[in-house]
């Protein structure tokens, strides 16, 4: 049984677009993936409950690099570009997929992906071809459905069947998440926890 994840502190710590840019890997480290614009960097604000920790913009696309942010002095959250919006230029979109792909597929200390996705939308194209990757590489992964309080709660149900149906998983395998009310935080860190902490 994991301890909980009570997270004390968390502070940036380098930025990376290649492999020799990232930290060395001496802790363990959760990435955060998803869709420009899905919610990302509020989602990890608000685990972390710091309102500016990552730093959100409305401009979907801005973030076009490896984030790093050790927690706790222990592990590392990972904050990884957003993928799929059409404005950002086609070099940058292009670069997205090796530079993403060699941090997944190489990095010994990666313990699982969050992957994030607008709970209001079925997973789109991206969001499944990352997801069956993952499935493929055999990456570790938990998908996260945001802003759920922009749903009236009796849709939550069927938002979250929707998501499970093209992502060929449980219901219950899924968390509604919202960085406004805080749903979903606490169930997200337990999940976290049995990935980053040492089991008893």
């Amino acid at each position: 049984m994991s301890r909980d994840l009570i997270i004390k502190s968390a502070d940036y710590v380098a930025s990376a677009v290649t492999p020799e840019q990232c930290p060395a890997e001496a802790l363990p480290e959760v990435a955060f993936a998803g869709r420009s614009n899905v919610g990302k960097s509020s989602l990890i604000n608000c685990l972390v409950r710091r309102k500016k920790l990552v730093r959100t913009s409305r401009t979907p696309g801005r973030t076009q690099t490896i984030n790093f942010f050790i927690i706790n002095a222990a592990f590392y959250f990972v904050d990884l570009p957003g993928y799929g919006f059409a404005r950002v230029p086609e070099s940058v979109r292009a670069q997205w997929g090796p530079m993403v792909e060699s941090y997944l597929g190489g990095r010994r200390s990666l313990r699982g992906v969050v992957q994030i996705m607008d709970a209001r939308r079925a997973p789109t194209a991206d969001d499944l071809q990352l997801w069956n990757w993952l499935r493929v590489k055999g990456i570790a992964a938990l998908g996260v459905l945001t802003k759920s309080d922009k749903l009236p709660r009796g849709k939550h149900k069927t938002c979250v069947m929707r998501a499970a149906q093209s992502l060929t998983v449980a219901g219950d395998d899924l968390i509604l998440f919202s960085a406004v009310n805080h749903q979903g935080r606490n169930e997200l860190l337990e999940r976290l926890a049995s990935w980053l902490l040492p089991h008893e």
